[in-house]
């Protein structure tokens, strides 16, 4: 497949639709509970790390950039409400089908960096909370890839029970974040800890402090992404066009107060460098501000938080595989359908194996994280200048439509943490490369597929992009 339009291929029209199950509230939990999670639970302490006492702020600056980026979003996604996403919008504004592979890809590929990143801080922390001593090596990645293979189960059930369980693991990590949030505060009323490390930076630092918080926001910005994962949903929720940008805003705002609000009870109460020791950092927070709360509940509840994030993002990854499948971007048996459960299981088996890869091979939280947060800064990129692009496509409905400035901030500021001046560990690019060398490999597997079916190719017309997807 070339430059070639997607209408020339046949419809989907043999396979089952997707349930429209999610309400405001169920769209609010599941957009909470994606952004919370692992990057709060597991990198704390690294993002410490780097700036010392002051790991609140590229935590701050991470949702300032993600904030600016989610208007974009919410103006595409109330003009275009199908489940293609990113995807969708650069076809639209381009029309280079490449492009628009490499965009989806990418955003595939960053749901399974993420979900990996959770399956390590999951393991971690079950070796904490039952006492197994793991600190590395098989242990931790044999538990790692059981925890993808029951994740993957979840999701072959259904949307309808991965929203559910969604549900319930993010009040679970609500409940543990509320708790870091309650004890630092109460510490800090009753005199304990050391307030003053709240505006303290790293001590020794060459240079200043800009470069250095810069090189902790390229980490921070894994724990404020998941946003751009309910777009995908888009087929899967109720009236999307009105109920996507309060509930989105809503979202960010309540996630972003709540880190910022952890990442001072946290350093308040524990050395920065203390904080940057392991992989379990808001344990250390526990047991210095109350040491007789029972670690042991507190590590399941870290479990269980990242056990959410690694759950929403393979719901995302698969369904995203499935919509490029069914628009002819992937090989077609990719876009198959379960006929009794309605799901997608054979992209659910795809993500799920390239996730065991990553699990295996990599491992590092931070690797994983950091090629999580550089994939999907390039992808936002893309979307606030598809943005401005298709400012010039009308569309019958109302939508939401944010002001001009905010895209050309959000296109610049996203391009730049994107960088390698920033600081960013070069295996970060590497990872990235390697995936996406898989998904260009497939990109050419699927150009014999459609020539060998007689696809004829035509001229790019946007219009068609997400035509052929199981709309209601």
């Amino acid at each position: 497949m070339t430059d070639a339009t997607l209408s020339a291929a046949p419809a989907a029209t043999d396979q089952p639709e997707l349930k429209r199950v999610m309400g405001p509230w169920l769209l609010l939990l599941f957009i909470v509970g994606d952004i919370l999670g692992t990057g709060i639970y597991a990198l704390t302490g690294q993002v410490a790390k780097q700036v010392g006492g002051m790991v609140w702020l590229p935590f701050l600056v991470a949702f300032l950039v993600a904030m600016v980026t989610a208007f974009s979003y919410l103006e595409l996604v109330t003009k275009y409400p199908r489940a293609a996403g990113a995807a969708l919008y650069t076809h639209k504004a381009f029309g280079i089908h490449f492009v628009t592979f490499i965009v989806a890809f990418a955003v595939m590929c960053s749901g399974i960096t993420s979900a990996s990143t959770a399956s390590r801080a999951f393991a971690a922390n079950l070796s904490s909370a039952l006492g197994l001593g793991l600190s590395g090596g098989i242990g931790i990645t044999l538990l790692g890839l059981g925890f993808i293979a029951i994740v993957a189960a979840v999701n072959l059930r259904g949307v309808g029970e991965s929203v559910k369980a969604n549900v319930v693991l993010t009040c679970v990590e609500l409940t543990g974040l509320l708790i870091i949030i309650t004890i630092g505060f109460w510490a800090i009323g009753a005199g304990q800890g050391d307030v003053s490390r709240v505006m303290q930076f790293k001590p020794g630092t060459e240079g200043g402090m800009v470069w250095p918080v810069i090189a902790a926001t390229t980490l921070a910005f894994f724990a404020m992404v998941g946003f751009e994962d309910s777009v995908n949903m888009a087929e899967e929720t109720k009236d999307p066009s009105r109920i996507f940008p309060k509930i989105l805003l809503a979202g960010l705002v309540i996630t972003g107060v709540i880190y910022v609000l952890v990442s001072i009870s946290a350093i308040t109460l524990v050395s920065p460098e203390q904080l940057g020791e392991g992989e379990t950092p808001l344990l250390k927070v526990v047991q210095a501000g109350a040491p007789n709360f029972p670690l042991w509940i507190f590590g399941f509840i870290t479990m269980f938080a990242v056990a959410n994030s690694a759950l929403i993002n393979m719901l995302m990854a698969s369904r995203l595989v499935y919509g490029m499948s069914r628009e002819h971007v992937l090989p077609p048996f990719l876009g198959k359908v379960h006929e009794t459960r309605r799901t997608p299981y054979v992209a659910i088996g795809f993500t799920t194996l390239l996730a065991f890869a990553l699990i295996t091979f990599v491992g590092e939280v931070p690797a994983l994280g950091g090629t999580t947060a550089l994939l999907l800064l390039c992808v936002f990129t893309v979307v606030n200048i598809a943005v401005l692009v298709l400012r010039k496509d009308k569309v019958e409905h109302g939508h939401f439509r944010t002001p001009t400035i905010l895209p050309v901030v959000g296109a610049l500021a996203c391009a730049f943490f994107a960088g390698p001046w920033t600081g960013r560990d070069p295996v970060q690019y590497q990872i990235a490369g390697i995936l996406l060398g898989i998904g260009i490999l497939l990109w050419f597997v699927t150009v014999w597929i459609n020539r060998r079916s007689g696809v004829t190719p035509t001229e790019p017309n946007a219009e068609d992009f997400g035509k052929h997807g199981p709309m209601n």
